[in-house]
């Protein structure tokens, strides 16, 4: 049973995660590389500098993507705690398979994929590689139950995993609408926001088109998937943005112009509506 859980990284995720831990009643203790410039400690979370004598019984790593960075944290928590944790990683996009195969305990290694926020959103991606022993698995499944989140467990670590794999299917197609001029990003946005969503939030992306017959959603296919963009490739629009300093809220414009606007204010008011609409799927 896992009881012990240590953080590596107190960004934007390892808070998350961590305060996700700490609503389970678990021991947390977040490793960061200078616990000075954390202003606000949740009463319950420990900050450490260096790697504690006790061994935790599972370790996430939420630090920035980079394979060889992670590669060397792993090595470094293997020769200290002998391959006893289970280590798991909370990477997006680096291959598990080449972190893995840098493992002397590939078999306490798994994939523990939060979306952002990660204490509010009540699933989590649960990734193990071919090593991955079964025991470890359920292990962390356990844990995050007591966290009050449901794995989504993806049974091989295939790029993107689940989440992102589906969610920039949908991008590219709607990048390529908009670079065709056949829709706005306004327009694009308005209807996942007042149609596709609402619909998915309640009957799923599976149950809907059984609920609305299989044999339309055949017929669908066989006219719609051809004439879908299938070139393989990133569209050029949102790459051109990039190259042009339009990075969205970073920069002030992306799809849409951010300057002058309250951007803090603007992300707390999404919050609130994505807290509220979770408390409706979970009645």
């Amino acid at each position: 049973m896992i009881k012990q859980v240590m953080i590596v990284g107190y960004g934007i995720m390892g808070r998350g995660i961590s305060l996700s831990f700490l609503r389970g009643a678990h021991q947390v203790t977040i490793l960061s590389r200078d616990p000075g410039s954390i202003r606000t400690i949740p009463e319950g979370i420990k900050i450490v500098s260096e790697l504690p004598t006790d061994t935790p019984d599972l370790i996430i790593e939420a630090i920035p993507e980079n394979l060889e960075l992670k590669i060397s944290l792993f090595a470094r928590l293997e020769k200290t705690y002998l391959g006893l944790p289970i280590i798991a990683t909370n990477t997006s996009g680096l291959s598990m398979v080449d972190m893995a195969n840098k493992l002397n305990h590939p078999d306490r290694f798994i994939g523990v994929h939060y979306f952002q926020p990660a204490e509010m959103f009540p699933s989590v991606e649960v990734i193990p590689v071919e090593q991955t022993k079964p025991e470890v698995v359920k292990s962390v499944i356990a844990a995050l139950k007591r966290n009050g989140q449901d794995a989504i467990l993806v049974n091989r670590p295939i790029p993107g995993f689940l989440i992102n794999r589906l969610q920039h299917a949908v991008l590219h197609e709607a990048f390529s609408l908009i670079e065709q001029g056949i829709s706005t990003a306004e327009d694009i946005d308005r209807a996942c926001k007042t149609m596709f969503g609402p619909r998915m939030c309640v009957t799923g992306l599976i149950e809907q088109k059984d609920i609305s017959g299989l044999a339309t959603t055949v017929e669908t296919q066989r006219n719609l998937v051809p004439q879908l963009d299938h070139s393989g490739v990133p569209t050029k629009n949102i790459q051109e943005m990039v190259a042009r300093g339009e990075e969205g809220v970073k920069s002030g414009k992306g799809f849409y112009d951010w300057s002058g606007r309250d951007v803090e204010a603007y992300k707390r008011g999404t919050m609130e509506k994505m807290s509220r609409i979770l408390e409706i799927l979970a009645e």
